[in-house]
């Protein structure tokens, strides 16, 4: 794959909730020079992500649920969020799709896909596919919620576009993805 790696050893740490290795690997520096490195690496598959909006009403559906990771990083654990899933071998297309079913309860067909990021290229292997789709009371199904099996206890939000934009100054949205998303809106003017 790159000229500039040599993988030497891979020790797998953790394989409970996703997959965490240890991989010590050589890379040949801008000088030419080689170096022995060591990385942890946390494999949790790659996900999609997606902002729903009502371009006539001026709103956005987001989710809020706990989260232990920030939780114990010193805050409430409730975030408020795009909906977001893992691919779990699907297209990112048909998994934001069937995401968007499980957690917000709306049934979106036309979805576009936006770009893709590496949310935590440090440590973790995730790529994120980020899409955007309109929304109405007809693709409104059911509740929602998310799948109790899944360990989801999820609270869907209608807010006014604009509130959502200012919850990210009030730190009231801390969470990466959506950030990116309502900056997305905003920038492309999804919702003027």
């Amino acid at each position: 794959m790159n000229d500039l790696i040599r993988i030497q050893k891979v020790e797998t740490l953790s394989d409970d909730w996703y997959i965490l290795k240890k991989t010590t690997f050589d890379y040949q520096r801008k000088d030419g020079s080689w170096q022995t490195q060591s990385r942890e690496t946390y494999d949790r598959g790659n996900g999609a992500t997606i902002l729903l909006y009502n371009r006539e009403r001026k709103t956005v559906i987001l989710t809020r649920q706990f989260r232990f990771p920030a939780y114990i990083n010193n805050h409430h654990g409730m975030l408020i969020e795009t909906c977001a899933g893992l691919l779990d071998e699907c297209a990112p297309e048909e998994a934001i799709r069937r995401e968007t079913e499980e957690e917000t309860g709306y049934r979106v067909h036309n979805v576009t896909r936006i770009f893709d990021a590496f949310m935590s290229p440090g440590s973790v292997t995730e790529r994120v596919y980020f899409f955007v789709a309109e929304y109405d009371e007809d693709s409104h199904i059911d509740n929602g919620g998310g799948l109790r099996s899944d360990g989801e206890d999820i609270e869907v939000l209608e807010l006014n576009f604009q509130q959502a934009l200012h919850m990210i100054e009030t730190g009231e949205i801390m969470d990466g993805k959506t950030i990116m998303l309502l900056q997305y809106a905003l920038i492309h003017h999804l919702l003027d």
